[in-house]
């Protein structure tokens, strides 16, 4: 995917403010417009020029993309990096209904904002606050509002209470983009889940005639972790063995994330890439009532070194009295077992 320079297509500076900006996109508007130009690439042009409009005329998209364009140009391979726009504060869901009209740039920064939000609730009033998904607001009641947040999976599988930083932009008098910044305690409830929301009732846009505040529903990603993926609600993690505790079976110690441990058994005879599950050793389980996720082990037989002089010895033994063994037959044989 190409990096798109929105400020080059419209022809303005970084800095520019919105009246500047609406100025060029009409200016631009009216030399593309498929019914009037004669350019022929018109229609191209026009959608370059449109796409480039949705995101410096809105201050919410505006500051995120300023935030990931930073050394950026037009024109050079670019994948966003992940989580990049986490504690970025839109208003209501996030998502742009209009992302099919434009790029596949576009698309990937804007178009998966708040999808979570968009399409389940706040995953059982995470928060100490039920209710519903983010919505149309009633009269006069202010906006929600959506932001992304990043956590540790240690937060999900013990809870916790964390410092979550937002940046929320705004346009200011003068036309230019500005950034709020707020600090909020959010209570992180054992056994969220990836794509939950966490609803913060009054957080949202401020009420019109002293009607309610809207709500801020957070929508949790997780950081990767050096040992555990997740998924749903599973945990997923490679368990190293030795050669002959995967031969003649044994039972070996596992740290979960939060510090404890169990002991696990492995099978006699057990390959690499057998999965080993342990039920209820997940996520635990989410609200009251929730079924708690299973730990999903798979196993990695791992060699000694052959510069170890006593591991180099045992493996000559081994070359010399089962000269006999074919592995890649074994392994054949592994595989046709297993379907």
């Amino acid at each position: 995917m190409e990096f798109k320079d929105y400020y080059a297509v419209l022809g303005v500076p970084r800095d520019a403010a919105a009246e500047q900006i609406k100025k060029a996109w009409r200016q631009l508007a009216r030399k593309y417009h498929p019914d009037v130009s004669k350019e022929p690439d018109a229609a191209a042009r026009m959608s370059e020029v449109n796409e480039a409009n949705a995101v410096l005329s809105d201050p919410e998209k505006r500051a995120a993309y300023d935030a990931l364009a930073r050394g950026h140009r037009a024109g050079e391979r670019f994948t966003p990096p992940p989580d990049w726009d986490a504690g970025f504060e839109f208003s209501g869901r996030g998502v742009d209904d209009g992302v099919g009209d434009f790029s596949d740039f576009f698309a990937e920064l804007f178009g998966r904002m708040g999808r979570g939000a968009a399409g389940q609730g706040a995953a059982g009033g995470f928060g100490g606050h039920g209710g519903a998904a983010p919505g149309r607001a009633a009269a006069g009641r202010g906006q929600d509002h959506h932001a992304k947040i990043v956590l540790d999976l240690e937060d999900a599988f013990r809870g916790a209470t964390r410092q979550v930083q937002l940046r929320s932009p705004r346009l200011a008098a003068d036309g230019r983009v500005m950034v709020d910044e707020r600090t909020l305690d959010v209570r992180i409830p054992a056994g969220v889940r990836a794509g939950q929301l966490i609803r913060l009732a009054g957080q949202g846009g401020p009420g019109h005639g002293g009607a309610p505040a809207g709500d801020l529903f957070l929508e949790v990603h997780f950081r990767p972790h050096p040992r555990f993926r997740i998924d749903g609600a599973a945990l997923v993690a490679e368990l190293p063995v030795a050669p002959w505790e995967a031969a003649l079976g044994a039972v070996v110690p596992v740290t979960l994330p939060d510090g404890s441990s169990l002991k696990v058994r492995v099978p006699a005879g057990a390959q690499s890439g057998r999965t080993l599950s342990v039920r209820g050793k997940g996520l635990p389980g989410a609200g009251a009532g929730g079924a708690a996720g299973d730990l999903e082990l798979v196993v990695q037989v791992v060699l000694p070194s052959a510069h170890d002089p006593r591991a180099h010895r045992h493996y000559e033994a081994m070359a010399s009295e089962l000269a006999d063994f074919d592995a890649r037959a074994q392994a054949a044989a592994d595989r046709t077992r297993e379907r």
